[in-house]
């Protein structure tokens, strides 16, 4: 009967044991998904240059990994020490020095690298205008859930069966024992099945909670296709030119229909340009699109005037944040001078406009954490002699928005 408690033992705890590697694999490969979208994503694509480059293959490109990780940890540093590669990246992308993220441990990366090797990619369209079949994303959570209920089911029955197989020994040796109480009933698993439900479900309501609002990748179909690519990208129309309001007041705004007529007054037809798709690979008509335009400005391009039957294009809103939240376009533009393409992503490659950043607090607070305030020739920050006095004697060498109360409550919230 001792060799029957033994096996059932080994068994046990190699289910156990199976069990936690199980939840260890899913948790890192999440792990990796979740750092890379708060960490990289505002700057990188996986398939893409943005801002910075494209990291598929980036291990690739580095001949020491040793030095990626310092890299990403700590770039000033690498480049300062003269590293080829490092000097190589930053003077490729015009001197933009990489965000530290020194809190990120080995394992952190190796989960992020991970997830960028396993990383789908964005089908383009092809030369017949269709866009070309994209796998499905492989996920195996659910796979992952069903083994460990299964597991954990018979992990349960193995407990009984151990505890019966003791109350026979005990009968055959003599011994009074008690009656093994049946799983169901037993108050220690009843407590111990409500604890796991009771962390699951918080962890999933939590994660729930945290999405409320987000709208990440958000790429609605507005009434007229307006491509960036041809407007910001091909013409190298400045984004303040149809949204002055970015550098002067709280909104970006969008543009009424005479900004566009002041163009298109003149440009009554697309015929030069690259061929226009939409994400699903269907072909754009760019010369419709400009007739779409006309009507809502009510103007005959054949007379050359305005009929006055025109109306507001209802653009969908794609970037909105919470009523409680206070941004302000003007203070990150014309006094943080941050570019657009910081928070929009590479607005000037896009032809349908999308949500490229999650715009969470998270992601807002951690840029004010890292980014230095560009103090010279910026006569906003002028109040802020002390900064000045110290950065000349050189007690500190830089100044972050967090400094100047970049991350006070009140500073984003009503």
């Amino acid at each position: 009967m001792m060799h029957h408690r033994l096996v059932v033992r080994i068994l046990l705890s190699s289910f156990i044991c199976s069990l936690f590697l199980i939840g260890t694999v899913s948790l890192q490969a999440q792990d990796g998904k979740q750092l890379f979208n708060q960490k990289c994503a505002s700057c990188h694509a996986i398939d893409k240059n943005l801002v910075g480059p494209a990291l598929k293959g980036v291990e690739d490109r580095w001949p020491e990994k040793a030095q990626l990780y310092s890299w990403i940890r700590n770039s000033a540093a690498v480049i300062k020490s003269g590293y080829p590669r490092a000097v190589e990246v930053y003077n490729q992308y015009n001197k933009v020095q990489m965000t530290a993220f020194p809190e990120l441990k080995d394992a952190d990366i190796d989960a992020i690298l991970a997830y960028i090797n396993a990383g789908p990619v964005k089908p383009e369209p092809g030369a017949t205008g269709v866009a070309a079949p994209q796998a499905p994303e492989s996920d195996s959570s659910l796979l992952f859930g069903i083994l460990t209920l299964i597991l954990a089911v018979i992990a349960l029955i193995l407990l009984q069966v151990n505890s019966n197989l003791r109350k026979m020994s005990d009968d055959k040796d003599g011994v009074v024992s008690a009656e093994p109480v049946p799983f169901w009933r037993n108050k220690a698993y009843i407590a111990l099945v409500t604890i796991l439900l009771f962390m699951v479900g918080g962890y999933y309501t939590f994660q729930g909670a945290q999405e409320l609002g987000r709208s990440k990748d958000y790429q609605p179909e507005q009434p007229i296709f307006y491509s960036h690519t041809v407007h910001a990208g091909m013409n190298q129309i400045n984004c303040l030119y149809c949204h002055g309001g970015a550098q002067e007041s709280k909104h970006a705004n969008i543009p009424s229909v005479n900004v566009c007529m002041n163009c298109h007054m003149g440009i009554n037809e697309y015929v030069k340009g690259p061929k226009l798709y939409r994400e699903d690979g269907k072909e754009v008509d760019g010369t419709a699109e400009i007739q779409k335009l006309y009507k809502y400005a009510g103007w005959d391009p054949t007379a050359k005037k305005y009929t006055g039957n025109g109306k507001p294009i209802e653009w969908i809103r794609i970037h909105n944040l919470p009523d409680h939240v206070y941004f302000n376009h003007a203070q990150h533009v014309n006094a943080g001078k941050v570019q657009c393409q910081t928070c929009h992503g590479e607005i000037q490659k896009m032809d349908e406009v999308f949500q490229h950043s999650d715009l969470s607090m998270g992601w807002c607070v951690n840029c004010h954490r890292e980014t230095k305030v560009q103090f010279a020739d910026n006569k906003y920050y002028s109040i802020y002699e002390s900064f000045h006095e110290d950065l000349k004697n050189k007690k500190i060498d830089s100044v972050t928005v967090e400094k100047i109360g970049g991350i006070e409550c009140q500073k984003c919230h009503y």
